[in-house]
C-alpha cells in the first residue's frame, strides 16, 4: 500500500534520514521504533507530506507524494506528539469544527461524533472544555481528530508519551480497535508498546533502518539468542596481573570449541579474575543460534588449572535486541 524508496532528509548538513527503504502492507500495524533523535518523527512527516524529502519518494496507492500531495494527504489521518487542539472550546464544537474543514455533509456530522466518541471513549466528556481534559484524554481527541475523514492510514506519533500506565493501556486498546480496518503507523521508543500492539516492528537509528521483521520473528530470535558470561581465577589469583597473562590464552581456548563465537572481555570485578561475554557470531545483532555451549565451555576449562568463578547463560530480550542495534 505505501511505498518509501531511498528516503532522505537533511537538514542543512544533518543527515537525519538517510536512504531508508519500507513497503507497508494494507492493514498492518507497523511500529516504528528507535531512540529520541533516531529519525522517527522526520519520517512520519515525510510520509504525511508535511516535510518535503530531500532525495527519495513516497507511493501511497500508487501516488506518489511528490507529485500529488493532496490526493495521498486525503487518505491520511495524523496525530503528532501533541495534539493540535483549541483549549478554549468544548470537545462536540472543536470535534464539529473539524468535521466543517475536513468537508463533511453538515447532516452527517452528528452521526459521525457519536462514532467516534464511542470509538474514542469520549462520550462522557463531549461537553467538557478542552482545557479541563488530562493528557490521555486530550490525546483521544487528538485521536478522533485524525479519524475525522475515516482515513485508510492513520499515522501517529508517539501516541502515549507523558501517559500514565492506563492511559496507555486504554489508547493500545483503541489502536487494536481501528487496526482491525486501517493501515496504521506508529512511532514510540518503548519497546513494550510496540510488542503489545504491533504485527510489524521497524527499528531506527541514525536514521537508517536496522531491522525489520514481524513482532513475532523479532520475539523468537530474541527467544533463541543468549549470552554466556564466564568468570575465571587460577593458580595465580593473588597475582596483580593474573587477569592480563591469561585474557588471551583463554580466548584461543575458547576459540577451540567452535570459531563461530564472538568473545568480550570485561572488566575485572575482583582482583585476579577475568570475565567475559561469550556470543555467536550473530548475536550482536539477534541471533538464530539455540545451542547452549556452557557444558562445552566447562569441560574445556576442566582441562586446565583455571577455576571457574562464574558461569551462567542469559537469554536475549527484546530490550536487549533493541539496545544492541540503536547504542
Amino acid at each position: 500500500m505505501i511505498q518509501v524508496k531511498n528516503l532522505t532528509k537533511y537538514y542543512n548538513s544533518f543527515c537525519a534520514v538517510d536512504g531508508i527503504n519500507l513497503e507497508i502492507r494494507k492493514g498492518e500495524i507497523l511500529g516504528l521504533l528507535g531512540p529520541n533523535g533516531a529519525g522517527k518523527t522526520t519520517t512520519l512527516r515525510m510520509l504525511t507530506g508535511f516535510f518535503k524529502p530531500t532525495a527519495g519518494d513516497i507511493m501511497v496507492k500508487d501516488i506518489s507524494i511528490l507529485e500529488n500531495s493532496l490526493g495521498v494527504k486525503e487518505m491520511m489521518g495524523y496525530l503528532p506528539e501533541s495534539a493540535p487542539l483549541y483549549h478554549n472550546m468544548l470537545v462536540y464544537d472543536y470535534l464539529y469544527y473539524v468535521a466543517n474543514i475536513r468537508g463533511i455533509k453538515k447532516d452527517s456530522i452528528p452521526s459521525r461524533l457519536k462514532e467516534l466518541s464511542e470509538l474514542c471513549g469520549l462520550s462522557d466528556i463531549m461537553h467538557q472544555s478542552v482545557s479541563q481534559l488530562s493528557k490521555g484524554l486530550k490525546q483521544r481527541v487528538g485521536l478522533a481528530h485524525a479519524m475525522m475523514n475515516d482515513p485508510e492510514i492513520l499515522i501517529l506519533d508517539e501516541p502515549t508519551s507523558g501517559l500514565d500506565p492506563n492511559q496507555i493501556a486504554e489508547i493500545r486498546e483503541i489502536i487494536k480497535r481501528i487496526g482491525k480496518e486501517k493501515t496504521i503507523i506508529f512511532s514510540t521508543h518503548i519497546l513494550s508498546e510496540a510488542e503489545a500492539t504491533c504485527d510489524r516492528i521497524v527499528i531506527i537509528n541514525k536514521g537508517k533502518i536496522v531491522a525489520d521483521d514481524s513482532t513475532q520473528t523479532l520475539k523468537s530470535r530474541a527467544a533463541s539468542g543468549s549470552t554466556i558470561h564466564l568468570s575465571l581465577y587460577d593458580s595465580d589469583y593473588y597475582a596483580d596481573n593474573a587477569d592480563n597473562k591469561n585474557s588471551d590464552e583463554v580466548v584461543k581456548l575458547l576459540k577451540s570449541i567452535t570459531p563461530d563465537i564472538e568473545i568480550i572481555k570485561k572488566d575485572p570485578v575482583e582482583k585476579g579474575v577475568i570475565s567475559f561475554e561469550i556470543y555467536s557470531s550473530q548475536n550482536q545483532k539477534y541471533s538464530d543460534s539455540s545451542k547452549d555451549l556452557r557444558k562445552d565451555i566447562y569441560l574445556k576449562i576442566k582441562e586446565t588449572n583455571w577455576i571457574i568463578a562464574q558461569l551462567s547463560r542469559e537469554s536475549q530480550t527484546l530490550e536487549s535486541i533493541f539496545h544492541e542495534l540503536t547504542k
